[in-house]
């Protein structure tokens, strides 16, 4: 499944250019704050807390958010999962906290 997916989203693209995963960086110092959201049930969920400790690492302050019980794509889903509201007031106070 996660190929289909990649294909789609990648086309003819080379998956190996940091642009397709941005974990696969060289160097990380110097980006600006970043805050991470994954889901449980996600199969993206290890990339994105790889990504985090990256960042981390490179010294750029990053807010990580872990939500266990949700899935990919949870975060459109704010009239139906309450979770997703919870997750879209802390990015916009995250926001809000940068400027």
């Amino acid at each position: 499944m996660i190929g289909w997916f990649g294909n789609h989203y990648l086309g003819d693209a080379d998956n190996s250019d940091w642009r397709a995963s941005p974990a696969r960086a060289n160097d990380f110092a110097g980006l600006p704050p970043a805050y991470v959201l994954t889901a449980g049930a996600d199969p993206l969920r290890d990339e994105g807390d790889e990504y985090a400790k990256f960042l981390e690492g490179a010294g750029v302050p990053v807010t990580y958010r872990h939500f266990p019980g949700q899935f990919h794509g949870f975060f459109t889903m704010g009239k139906l999962l309450n979770q997703a509201n919870v997750a879209v007031t802390e990015i916009s106070a995250w926001l809000k906290s940068l400027g």
